[in-house]
C-alpha cells in the first residue's frame, strides 16, 4: 500500500524524524507495565516505537486510509477505527483499569483531547504527546504567566504537568506554520479538589472570560449584591495571578452563597 496523504481537514501533519518519534515513546518509559492507547497514529512512526515497549497497546484511528495503512503494516496491533472524542475510554480496555494517553495530536483539536483527558482523570494516569507549542506551553504555565488559562488551572488541578522539548516545523510531511511542544501530565495524588467540581470550572472559566479585569468585576454576577468576599484583597487580583487553591477558595464562597438561596 502506498503512503498516505495528509488530509488538511483532519490537521494531519505526519512526523518523518524518526529520533523525534522515539523520545516521544520514550515519555511513557516508567509505564511500560500500564496500557496505552495512541490517539491519531497516522501511519505508526511513533507506534513503531510503543509496539516495541508496551504489551498492551492500542491505537484509535478516525482516518479510514490511515487505518487500513496500518492493519497491512501492523497486523497484531488492535486498531480502532473511531473518533477519540467520541469514545467512551472506560470500555478501551476496562473500566477499572489505569491507563496512558499519548499522540502526536492533530493541532484543530488538541485542547479537545485535553478536556477529554480531564473528563476520565481517574482512570488517566498519563498523558504525553506533541501539540501546537504555543498550546503546550499555555497548559505547562504557571500562575502569572501571560499564557496561563482555563486549561492550565484545570489540568494542573489534577496533573504534574511538565513541558519537556520542542519540535521543528522541518520534521513534518506537511511542514506547520507553526512549532511543536511535547509535554507530559502526571496523576498527582488529588482525589478530592475540597470543592464542588462543576462549580470549580464555572468559576475558571468565567474568571478568565474576562482576564484582563479584576476577579471583583468579572465573577460579581456569582455573588449577591454587596457580598464582602468582594472586597477582600483576593478580588483584586486578575486570574493569571491565582494558583488552583486560590480558585478552590472562591468556589467555596461562591457554593456557600448557593447553598443559601
Amino acid at each position: 500500500m502506498q503512503q498516505v496523504k495528509p488530509k488538511k481537514a483532519l490537521g494531519q501533519h505526519f512526523l518523518t524524524d524518526e529520533r523525534v518519534a522515539k523520545r516521544i515513546s520514550e515519555t511513557l518509559d516508567s509505564y511500560n507495565d500500564t496500557p496505552v492507547l495512541e490517539v491519531g497514529p497516522g501511519m505508526g512512526v511513533l507506534t513503531k516505537y510503543l509496539i516495541e515497549s508496551h504489551e498492551q497497546l492500542k491505537v484509535v484511528e478516525i482516518d479510514g486510509e490511515s487505518v487500513e495503512y496500518l492493519r497491512e503494516h501492523y497486523p497484531g496491533l488492535k486498531v480502532i477505527e473511531s473518533d477519540f472524542l467520541e469514545m467512551d475510554l472506560s470500555t478501551v480496555f476496562g473500566a477499572e483499569e489505569k491507563i496512558c494517553v499519548i499522540g502526536n495530536y492533530p493541532y484543530n483539536i488538541s485542547s479537545q483531547i485535553f478536556f477529554k483527558v480531564l473528563d476520565y482523570k481517574d482512570s488517566v494516569v498519563c498523558c504525553s504527546g506533541m501539540l501546537q507549542k504555543e498550546v503546550a506551553e499555555r497548559i505547562a504555565a504557571g500562575p502569572g504567566s501571560k499564557v496561563y488559562g482555563i486549561l492550565s488551572v484545570l489540568l494542573q488541578a489534577w496533573y504534574e504537568v511538565e513541558y519537556l522539548f520542542t519540535v521543528e516545523a522541518e520534521v513534518f510531511n506537511p511542514p506547520p506554520k507553526v512549532k511543536s511542544g511535547v509535554i507530559r501530565l502526571i496523576r498527582n495524588n488529588v482525589t478530592d479538589l475540597g470543592c464542588d467540581e462543576r462549580q470549580f470550572k464555572k468559576v475558571v472559566k468565567t474568571s478568565f472570560g474576562q482576564r484582563r479585569k479584576m476577579l471583583r468585576s468579572s465573577l460579581k454576577g456569582l455573588f449577591p449584591p454587596g457580598a464582602e468576599e468582594l472586597g477582600s484583597e483576593l478580588f483584586t487580583k486578575r486570574p493569571e495571578q491565582l494558583n488552583v487553591q486560590e480558585f478552590v477558595e472562591i468556589t467555596n464562597m461562591v457554593t456557600k452563597y448557593r447553598n443559601q438561596e
